[in-house]
């Protein structure tokens, strides 16, 4: 079992859990109050900053519900967050952008994490040929 350190920017949001045997993401929670336009990015504060194990980095995504809840998508898709934003102001954030009108009250869950092990160190072998089999070069089908 890993340990990671955390600090909350906020007693107004409910503390992190691990629900064993659910799902191995993790909720983060708005810790403030958001109002966004249409058309408007802005960086929710997730009120944690987290030492991560060493060797580890967190994937952050939303939630399944926070586009159809808030009209809001993460721009970067995908957040990474390296083990070396571990400072004690490094607060966690989930960048969106707002596609209708919307609030989001402190305290919402909006996004949620996992912590991966970094990749390994690899190294490129050019070759002229692969072994594989030719699926046709597009996507999982080869079809376009």
């Amino acid at each position: 079992m890993e340990t990671i350190k955390i600090k909350y920017f906020s007693d107004e949001i409910d503390k992190l859990t691990y629900i064993d045997g659910k799902s191995d993401w993790i909720d983060l929670r708005a810790s403030q109050r958001v109002e966004l336009k249409a058309g408007e990015f802005k960086l929710i504060p997730l009120g944690v900053a987290m030492e991560l194990p060493r060797g580890y980095e967190a994937h952050v995504v939303p939630r399944s519900s926070t586009f159809k809840n808030y009209g809001i998508l993460q721009v970067n898709s995908c957040g990474i967050i390296d083990g070396s934003y571990c400072g004690n102001d490094d607060q966690w954030y989930m960048p969106v952008y707002a596609t209708r009108d919307t609030v989001i009250g402190k305290n919402e869950r909006i996004c949620q994490f996992r912590i991966m092990e970094n990749q390994p160190r690899i190294v490129f072998d050019e070759v002229e040929s692969l072994d594989g089999d030719n699926r046709g070069g597009f996507g999982s089908t080869g079809r376009q």
